[in-house]
Protein backbone atom coordinates (compact mmCIF):
# COMPACT_ATOMS: atom_id res chain seq x y z
CA UNK A 1 0.00 0.00 0.00
CA UNK A 2 1.14 3.44 -0.85
CA UNK A 3 1.46 6.35 0.92
CA UNK A 4 -1.91 7.91 3.07
CA UNK A 5 -2.64 11.02 4.75
CA UNK A 6 -2.51 9.05 7.80
CA UNK A 7 1.12 7.79 6.87
CA UNK A 8 2.42 11.51 6.11
CA UNK A 9 1.13 11.83 10.36
CA UNK A 10 -2.47 13.17 9.59
CA UNK A 11 -5.23 11.58 11.17
CA UNK A 12 -8.59 12.84 8.98
CA UNK A 13 -10.86 9.95 11.96
CA UNK A 14 -8.70 11.69 15.39
CA UNK A 15 -10.08 15.05 14.05
CA UNK A 16 -13.60 14.67 12.86
CA UNK A 17 -13.83 12.51 16.11
CA UNK A 18 -12.63 15.87 17.76
CA UNK A 19 -14.85 18.28 15.97
CA UNK A 20 -18.06 15.89 17.28
CA UNK A 21 -16.54 16.32 20.95
CA UNK A 22 -16.33 20.26 20.19
CA UNK A 23 -20.18 19.98 18.82
CA UNK A 24 -21.58 18.86 22.20
CA UNK A 25 -19.60 22.37 23.80
CA UNK A 26 -20.79 24.71 20.54
CA UNK A 27 -23.37 22.87 18.91
CA UNK A 28 -22.64 25.69 16.10
CA UNK A 29 -19.84 24.67 14.63
CA UNK A 30 -19.63 22.20 12.01
CA UNK A 31 -20.08 24.20 8.85
CA UNK A 32 -17.65 25.80 6.43
CA UNK A 33 -18.37 28.76 8.15
CA UNK A 34 -20.31 29.66 10.81
CA UNK A 35 -23.90 31.92 10.91
CA UNK A 36 -24.16 34.82 13.34
CA UNK A 37 -27.70 36.41 13.57
CA UNK A 38 -27.40 40.36 14.07
CA UNK A 39 -29.97 42.59 15.68
CA UNK A 40 -29.79 45.65 14.19
CA UNK A 41 -33.17 46.62 16.35
CA UNK A 42 -30.34 46.95 19.41
CA UNK A 43 -28.05 49.39 17.63
CA UNK A 44 -28.54 52.78 15.73
CA UNK A 45 -25.38 52.81 13.69
CA UNK A 46 -23.88 49.75 14.64
CA UNK A 47 -19.73 49.33 13.95
CA UNK A 48 -18.26 46.12 13.66
CA UNK A 49 -15.21 45.67 15.89
CA UNK A 50 -12.70 42.55 15.51
CA UNK A 51 -9.35 41.72 17.21
CA UNK A 52 -6.87 38.69 16.84
CA UNK A 53 -4.45 37.41 19.79
CA UNK A 54 -2.67 34.44 20.27
CA UNK A 55 -1.57 33.07 23.94
CA UNK A 56 2.26 33.03 23.01
CA UNK A 57 5.53 30.76 24.73
CA UNK A 58 2.99 30.71 28.19
CA UNK A 59 1.73 27.58 26.41
CA UNK A 60 5.68 25.88 27.16
CA UNK A 61 4.25 26.28 30.65
CA UNK A 62 1.21 24.40 29.94
CA UNK A 63 3.19 22.05 28.42
CA UNK A 64 5.76 21.52 31.62
CA UNK A 65 2.79 21.32 34.10
CA UNK A 66 0.78 19.18 31.26
CA UNK A 67 -1.79 21.21 32.36
CA UNK A 68 -4.05 22.61 29.34
CA UNK A 69 -7.29 23.26 30.80
CA UNK A 70 -7.09 27.40 31.43
CA UNK A 71 -5.55 28.29 28.40
CA UNK A 72 -8.23 27.97 26.59
CA UNK A 73 -9.69 30.80 28.75
CA UNK A 74 -6.31 33.27 28.43
CA UNK A 75 -6.94 32.79 24.18
CA UNK A 76 -10.36 34.25 24.74
CA UNK A 77 -9.42 36.70 27.50
CA UNK A 78 -6.66 38.10 25.22
CA UNK A 79 -8.83 38.92 22.49
CA UNK A 80 -12.24 39.77 24.15
CA UNK A 81 -10.21 42.40 26.89
CA UNK A 82 -9.17 44.05 23.10
CA UNK A 83 -12.43 44.18 21.92
CA UNK A 84 -14.00 45.50 25.12
CA UNK A 85 -11.05 48.62 25.40
CA UNK A 86 -13.21 50.68 22.82
CA UNK A 87 -16.56 50.25 24.28
CA UNK A 88 -17.60 47.13 22.10
CA UNK A 89 -19.35 44.42 23.09
CA UNK A 90 -17.77 40.75 21.88
CA UNK A 91 -20.41 38.68 20.55
CA UNK A 92 -18.84 35.58 18.58
CA UNK A 93 -15.28 33.56 18.83
CA UNK A 94 -12.92 31.45 16.60
CA UNK A 95 -10.29 30.18 17.39
CA UNK A 96 -7.06 28.17 15.25
CA UNK A 97 -5.38 25.02 17.15
CA UNK A 98 -2.29 23.99 15.24
CA UNK A 99 -0.48 20.67 16.49
CA UNK A 100 2.19 17.93 15.16
CA UNK A 101 -0.58 15.34 16.27
CA UNK A 102 -3.76 15.83 17.38
CA UNK A 103 -4.14 14.79 21.26
CA UNK A 104 -7.34 14.18 21.83
CA UNK A 105 -7.37 14.12 25.61
CA UNK A 106 -4.96 17.45 25.29
CA UNK A 107 -7.36 19.06 22.46
CA UNK A 108 -10.29 18.72 24.48
CA UNK A 109 -8.90 20.67 27.81
CA UNK A 110 -8.15 23.94 25.52
CA UNK A 111 -11.21 23.30 24.22
CA UNK A 112 -13.06 23.58 27.41
CA UNK A 113 -10.78 26.09 28.84
CA UNK A 114 -11.98 28.51 25.63
CA UNK A 115 -15.39 27.41 26.01
CA UNK A 116 -15.82 28.73 29.66
CA UNK A 117 -13.70 31.78 28.14
CA UNK A 118 -16.27 32.95 25.94
CA UNK A 119 -18.86 31.95 28.62
CA UNK A 120 -17.19 34.28 30.81
CA UNK A 121 -16.86 36.71 28.36
CA UNK A 122 -20.76 35.98 27.35
CA UNK A 123 -20.02 35.59 23.80
CA UNK A 124 -20.54 32.59 21.59
CA UNK A 125 -17.65 30.07 20.10
CA UNK A 126 -18.83 29.98 16.63
CA UNK A 127 -16.02 28.29 14.67
CA UNK A 128 -12.56 27.07 14.30
CA UNK A 129 -9.59 25.23 13.04
CA UNK A 130 -7.64 22.23 14.04
CA UNK A 131 -4.33 22.14 12.09
CA UNK A 132 -2.44 18.78 12.32
CA UNK A 133 0.91 19.83 11.52
CA UNK A 134 3.67 16.46 11.40
CA UNK A 135 7.40 17.87 11.15
CA UNK A 136 6.24 21.74 11.27
CA UNK A 137 5.00 21.26 14.99
CA UNK A 138 6.49 18.44 17.11
CA UNK A 139 4.01 15.86 18.31
CA UNK A 140 4.25 17.15 21.64
CA UNK A 141 3.66 20.99 20.83
CA UNK A 142 0.76 22.96 19.97
CA UNK A 143 0.03 26.70 18.98
CA UNK A 144 -2.92 28.62 19.90
CA UNK A 145 -4.66 31.79 17.88
CA UNK A 146 -7.94 33.08 18.57
CA UNK A 147 -10.76 35.69 16.52
CA UNK A 148 -12.92 38.25 18.74
CA UNK A 149 -16.02 40.28 16.78
CA UNK A 150 -17.72 42.43 18.61
CA UNK A 151 -20.02 45.29 18.03
CA UNK A 152 -20.63 48.64 19.41
CA UNK A 153 -23.05 52.15 18.37
CA UNK A 154 -20.77 54.60 16.66
CA UNK A 155 -21.72 57.25 19.21
CA UNK A 156 -21.00 54.82 21.95
CA UNK A 157 -17.38 54.39 20.75
CA UNK A 158 -14.59 54.96 23.31
CA UNK A 159 -11.53 56.31 21.50
CA UNK A 160 -9.88 58.63 24.09
CA UNK A 161 -10.54 61.84 22.40
CA UNK A 162 -12.20 62.98 25.83
CA UNK A 163 -9.04 62.73 27.56
CA UNK A 164 -7.61 66.01 29.03
CA UNK A 165 -5.21 67.18 31.77
CA UNK A 166 -6.96 66.35 35.01
CA UNK A 167 -8.53 63.33 34.31
CA UNK A 168 -7.20 60.26 36.40
CA UNK A 169 -6.08 56.46 35.19
CA UNK A 170 -8.06 53.46 37.39
CA UNK A 171 -6.39 50.43 37.40
CA UNK A 172 -8.08 46.92 37.34
CA UNK A 173 -5.99 44.15 39.06
CA UNK A 174 -4.88 41.57 37.22
CA UNK A 175 -5.49 37.94 37.99
CA UNK A 176 -1.70 37.08 37.53
CA UNK A 177 1.31 37.39 34.59
CA UNK A 178 -2.03 37.06 31.91
CA UNK A 179 -0.55 36.51 28.63
CA UNK A 180 2.26 37.98 27.46
CA UNK A 181 5.69 38.29 28.65
CA UNK A 182 6.10 34.62 29.04
CA UNK A 183 9.68 34.93 27.01
CA UNK A 184 10.95 37.33 29.55
CA UNK A 185 9.63 34.75 32.15
CA UNK A 186 11.14 32.09 31.10
CA UNK A 187 14.40 33.73 30.51
CA UNK A 188 14.70 35.02 33.95
CA UNK A 189 13.15 31.83 35.66
CA UNK A 190 14.78 28.31 35.50
CA UNK A 191 13.38 25.50 34.31
CA UNK A 192 13.27 24.39 37.65
CA UNK A 193 11.11 27.62 38.98
CA UNK A 194 9.19 27.10 36.00
CA UNK A 195 7.97 23.87 37.37
CA UNK A 196 7.66 25.33 40.87
CA UNK A 197 5.64 28.24 39.92
CA UNK A 198 3.72 26.69 37.17
CA UNK A 199 0.23 26.67 38.87
CA UNK A 200 0.60 30.46 39.40
CA UNK A 201 2.01 31.35 35.65
CA UNK A 202 -0.87 29.23 34.56
CA UNK A 203 -3.46 31.10 36.49
CA UNK A 204 -5.77 32.03 33.35
CA UNK A 205 -6.06 35.75 32.25
CA UNK A 206 -8.64 37.82 33.83
CA UNK A 207 -11.58 38.75 31.33
CA UNK A 208 -13.13 42.62 32.03
CA UNK A 209 -16.13 42.51 29.88
CA UNK A 210 -18.90 41.62 31.91
CA UNK A 211 -17.54 44.56 34.37
CA UNK A 212 -16.50 47.33 31.52
CA UNK A 213 -19.81 46.76 30.29
CA UNK A 214 -21.75 46.94 33.56
CA UNK A 215 -20.27 50.58 33.85
CA UNK A 216 -20.55 51.86 30.30
CA UNK A 217 -24.54 50.70 31.18
CA UNK A 218 -24.46 52.65 33.81
CA UNK A 219 -22.45 55.90 33.23
CA UNK A 220 -22.29 55.94 29.26
CA UNK A 221 -20.13 58.80 29.50
CA UNK A 222 -18.30 57.34 32.65
CA UNK A 223 -14.59 55.96 31.30
CA UNK A 224 -12.52 58.06 28.76
CA UNK A 225 -10.27 55.52 27.45
CA UNK A 226 -9.12 51.87 27.92
CA UNK A 227 -6.03 50.17 27.50
CA UNK A 228 -5.70 46.64 27.55
CA UNK A 229 -1.80 45.80 29.37
CA UNK A 230 -0.68 43.66 27.38
CA UNK A 231 3.01 43.49 25.49
CA UNK A 232 4.79 46.44 26.13
CA UNK A 233 2.91 47.05 29.97
CA UNK A 234 2.51 50.52 30.76
CA UNK A 235 4.60 52.36 28.52
CA UNK A 236 3.39 51.24 25.05
CA UNK A 237 -0.60 50.38 25.65
CA UNK A 238 -2.20 53.07 27.56
CA UNK A 239 -0.62 55.93 25.28
CA UNK A 240 -1.94 54.29 22.49
CA UNK A 241 -5.33 55.86 23.50
CA UNK A 242 -4.18 59.53 24.26
CA UNK A 243 -4.87 62.59 22.48
CA UNK A 244 -2.14 64.50 21.07
CA UNK A 245 0.10 66.65 24.39
CA UNK A 246 -1.25 64.11 26.80
CA UNK A 247 1.07 63.00 29.67
CA UNK A 248 0.41 60.41 32.02
CA UNK A 249 2.01 59.76 35.80
CA UNK A 250 1.40 56.11 37.00
CA UNK A 251 2.38 55.49 40.60
CA UNK A 252 3.55 52.16 41.09
CA UNK A 253 3.54 52.63 45.21
CA UNK A 254 -0.48 52.92 44.67
CA UNK A 255 -0.91 49.07 44.24
CA UNK A 256 0.34 46.15 46.25
CA UNK A 257 2.34 44.18 43.14
CA UNK A 258 2.20 40.30 43.44
CA UNK A 259 5.20 38.46 44.85
CA UNK A 260 5.74 36.13 42.01
CA UNK A 261 6.13 39.67 39.59
CA UNK A 262 9.07 41.00 41.97
CA UNK A 263 10.09 37.16 42.05
CA UNK A 264 10.79 36.99 38.43
CA UNK A 265 12.21 40.71 38.29
CA UNK A 266 14.70 39.36 41.23
CA UNK A 267 15.55 36.29 39.51
CA UNK A 268 16.42 37.93 36.03
CA UNK A 269 17.79 41.09 37.68
CA UNK A 270 15.43 43.19 35.59
CA UNK A 271 15.38 46.79 35.54
CA UNK A 272 12.27 48.49 36.56
CA UNK A 273 11.44 50.10 33.62
CA UNK A 274 11.93 46.93 31.15
CA UNK A 275 9.40 44.87 33.71
CA UNK A 276 7.40 47.70 33.56
CA UNK A 277 6.69 48.04 29.70
CA UNK A 278 6.73 44.06 29.78
CA UNK A 279 4.43 42.65 32.09
CA UNK A 280 1.51 44.16 33.97
CA UNK A 281 2.68 44.26 37.48
CA UNK A 282 -0.66 43.36 38.81
CA UNK A 283 -2.62 46.27 36.34
CA UNK A 284 -4.54 44.29 34.00
CA UNK A 285 -6.70 46.70 32.44
CA UNK A 286 -6.44 50.99 33.21
CA UNK A 287 -9.28 53.32 32.62
CA UNK A 288 -9.16 56.81 31.92
CA UNK A 289 -11.93 58.92 34.03
CA UNK A 290 -12.95 61.73 35.69
CA UNK A 291 -11.53 62.08 39.25
CA UNK A 292 -15.84 61.78 40.04
CA UNK A 293 -16.12 58.95 37.93
CA UNK A 294 -13.43 56.92 39.66
CA UNK A 295 -15.43 57.20 42.95
CA UNK A 296 -18.18 55.88 40.89
CA UNK A 297 -16.20 53.11 39.21
CA UNK A 298 -14.77 51.77 42.41
CA UNK A 299 -18.60 51.50 44.15
CA UNK A 300 -18.90 48.75 40.66
CA UNK A 301 -15.69 47.56 41.06
CA UNK A 302 -14.36 47.04 44.71
CA UNK A 303 -10.62 46.69 43.98
CA UNK A 304 -10.14 49.42 41.13
CA UNK A 305 -7.49 51.32 42.31
CA UNK A 306 -6.53 55.33 40.93
CA UNK A 307 -3.01 54.51 39.65
CA UNK A 308 -2.18 57.75 37.90
CA UNK A 309 -2.96 61.13 36.54
CA UNK A 310 -3.34 62.73 33.59
CA UNK A 311 -1.41 66.08 32.99
CA UNK A 312 -0.48 68.60 29.62
CA UNK A 313 2.50 67.48 27.90
CA UNK A 314 4.57 65.04 25.71
CA UNK A 315 2.51 62.64 24.68
CA UNK A 316 3.72 59.32 26.82
CA UNK A 317 3.28 57.59 30.03
CA UNK A 318 6.07 57.89 33.06
CA UNK A 319 6.16 55.44 36.19
CA UNK A 320 7.20 56.96 39.07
Amino acid sequence: MGVTYKKSGVDIDTANKFVEQIKKIAPRIGGFSGLFPLDLKKYKNPQIVAATDGVGTKLKIAQIAKKHDTVGIDLVAMNVNDIITCGAEPVLFLDYFATGKLKLSIANQVIKGIAEGCRQANCILLGGETAEMPGFYSNDEYDLAGFAVGIVDKNKVIDGSRIKSGDVMVGLPSSGLHSNGFSLVRKALSPADQKKFCKTLLTPTKIYVREILAITKKYPSAIKGMAHITGGGFYDNIVRVFPDKTLGVIYKDRWPVPPIFRYIQQRGKIADKEIYRVLNMGIGMVLVTTLSDAKLIQKMIRNAIVIGEIFSGKKEIKVI
